[in-house]
């Protein structure tokens, strides 16, 4: 009887073994809608339900706007997973419908509701967006039109049009102050499929501070309208953007390669009927350039401003008022809001003069978004009194320019009160601060001085001199010398203009030796770019003219201006050329490139001595 007992007590253990370790994931009930952001009027599209749970009763909401075609069909998933020796297993079941929107517009499907284990429960409601369908396009370039299948059926060869898929650069502002941000995202359009990336070369942002905005790793296509046209989009790139100087900014085009799949124009026959063959195209995408006006702040900034730009709040804290000598104080001033937090200046606290100070330390919490960097910037100023008494920290304050009333604004912290008490006998100072009390006087008696002694004649002085008087004139005429020298270069340094021309030759030059490392190294593309960069860039500069307003034409005319020969102004207008169209045609022999090279490089030089005689000439 006994044995039977224990063998009763061994199975329930066992039992409780293999089965107290599973269990059934007994989740809250979730009921979800799902559907496309964005539909075309007249397609159809897929318009989810998914229950975690066995349900029934069903009830759809009056959808008015558009077409119920088929549903539900109902599927269900089940899934079990073992952590830790722990088990736990999910279902859910999903309800889809085909749904056709009937006109354009944006519409809301309301929450649909279901019945689980007697109760009711509602999903979300959806927005959806019907875009218009594609107008038909005047030339036939969509992509399996009759004639794009007849073009590439002719050629042999299949193409991506610049209609078929393309990349803009957006920005979200295209007026802003000074170190104000932005964003520049990067946007694929395409109607195409694409199959692989390949080279990617985004624009340099001269002028500007950087930050980058995460994108979602697996993000989906989202439609969008465009120019009469649906296309799928993704952002490739999203970056906050801060101007570090007023005037017009250019952001220069990017570039990229992508490879599609496009049809042929070839078709074969299989089981299931003719099919149309696709092929694999590579395509170089360039972004296309932007011009940023960037507005100068105010100028009647505040001798607090910091060079802070956004809104932002302050918020001051001390670690404690009463303390004893040689004990540290520790100043703490928050700053929060959205703005170039970054770029902010810490604010000047004045301690009193018998406190030593040490540098301040700060954290930044920080988060990217479109409106700029948006978290806390933490300043913790830490200073140690060296004398018993009272003191006190005058209030600091906070200067920012605000973007929603366009003016600057001024935060302040109260005035603290520190008293400070006598430090311990024990304590020793940390650091080389010096109390004046503690300074000995120098001994009065010396050590004997040894060695034959130094004679001096009564009749000799040096005051008087001439050597004296050189010990004066000398550096007079020296400190005249280097004032004239200083003021001078300091005109020529205030006058921009003149110094972009001073330096337009040593830039070109500069750029040129760098087309020569690609000449070597036989990228044309790359030569051709930078060819092109060093004129432009040595016009903008010599002639005081901005790249945005600067073309060939006005160049022309300021060359005639400034008594430059037809002559030379043509070469210069056939090198331009020569660069702009060779960047597209096949590509030229080293010896064509060389010789290119060559011609840039005398054109330029012959322009400077042209200019450097008319200089003298006038002088």
């Amino acid at each position: 009887m006994k044995q039977k007992k224990h063998s009763i007590i061994l199975l329930l253990f066992v039992i409780f073994l293999f089965t107290g370790k599973t269990t059934i994931g007994l989740a809250q009930v979730t009921f979800k809608a799902s559907a496309p952001a964005s539909v075309v009027e007249g397609e159809q599209f897929r318009l989810s339900y998914v229950l975690n749970k066995e349900g029934r009763d069903l009830r759809l909401p009056d959808m008015p706007d558009f077409n119920l075609l088929f549903g539900p069909s109902t599927s269900t998933s089940y899934s079990q997973r073992t952590v830790n020796g722990k088990t736990t297993s999910e279902s859910s079941v999903t309800y889809t419908y085909i749904l056709m929107a009937k006109k354009t517009g944006t519409f809301t499907i309301p929450a649909a509701s279901i019945t689980v284990d007697g109760s009711s429960y509602q999903s979300n409601t959806l927005r959806i967006n019907v875009l218009p369908p594609d107008e038909n396009p005047s030339q036939g370039t969509s992509p399996g039109s009759s004639q794009r299948k007849n073009e590439s059926a002719s050629s042999g060869t299949a193409s991506v049009s610049s209609r078929d898929a393309f990349i803009r650069a957006i920005v979200s502002k295209n007026s802003v102050y000074e170190q104000e941000g932005f964003t520049v995202t990067f946007r694929l359009y395409t109607t195409l499929n694409i199959v692989n990336f390949g080279k990617i070369q985004f624009p340099e942002f001269e002028g500007f501070m950087v930050e980058e905005m995460d994108l979602p790793v697996n993000q989906q296509l989202q439609m969008e309208r465009y120019n009469g046209r649906n296309y799928y989009t993704a952002d490739l790139r999203k970056t906050l953007l801060f101007p570090q100087r007023s005037g017009q900014i250019t952001i220069p085009a990017g570039n990229i390669e992508m490879v599609f799949s496009v049809p042929s124009g070839r078709s074969v026959s299989t089981f299931f009927g003719s099919q149309e063959v696709m092929v694999d195209v590579k395509k170089s995408l360039a972004t296309n350039p932007l011009i940023v006006n960037v507005k100068p702040l105010p100028g009647n900034k505040p001798e607090t401003f910091a060079n802070a730009v956004g809104t932002f709040s302050l918020k001051p804290a001390i670690s404690t008022v009463n303390t004893k000598a040689n004990e540290a104080v520790t100043l703490t001033l928050e700053i929060s809001g959205t703005g170039n937090l970054k770029l902010i200046r810490n604010p000047k606290v004045t301690f009193p003069d018998n406190f030593e100070l040490y540098d301040p330390t700060i954290d930044n919490a920080l988060n990217v978004t479109s409106n700029g960097l948006t978290g806390v910037r933490k300043i913790s100023y830490m200073t140690i009194p060296r004398y018993e008494g009272d003191y006190s920290i005058p209030p600091v304050e906070f200067t920012y320019f605000d973007l929603n009333t366009n003016s600057y604004k001024t935060l302040t912290t109260p005035e603290y009160t520190l008293q400070i008490a006598k430090a311990d006998p024990g304590s020793a100072s940390a650091s080389s601060f010096v109390n004046h009390r503690d300074v000995k006087v120098e001994q009065d008696i010396r050590f004997l001085k040894t060695g034959d002694p130094a004679y001096l004649s009564r009749t000799k002085f040096f005051v008087g001199s001439f050597a004296y008087w050189l010990w004066y004139l000398i550096p007079l005429l020296l400190l005249i010398l280097f004032y004239g020298i200083n003021r001078k270069q300091a005109r020529e340094n205030a006058n921009i203009a003149l110094m972009r021309t001073k330096k337009a030759n040593k830039t070109a030059i500069k750029r040129l030796k760098t087309a020569g490392k690609f000449l070597k190294v036989h990228d044309k593309d790359k030569f051709y770019d930078e060819v092109l960069r060093a004129l432009w860039g040595y016009f903008s500069d010599k002639l005081s003219i901005p790249l945005a307003r600067l073309s060939k034409h006005n160049i022309e005319s300021e060359l005639s201006k400034q008594g430059i020969s037809e002559e030379l102004a043509g070469k210069f207008m056939h090198i331009l050329d020569t660069c702009e169209f060779a960047r597209y045609a096949p590509s030229e022999s080293d010896a064509v490139l060389e010789r290119l090279y060559q011609d840039t490089v005398e054109a330029i030089g012959e322009m400077e001595n042209k200019l450097k005689n008319k200089k003298s000439r006038i002088e």
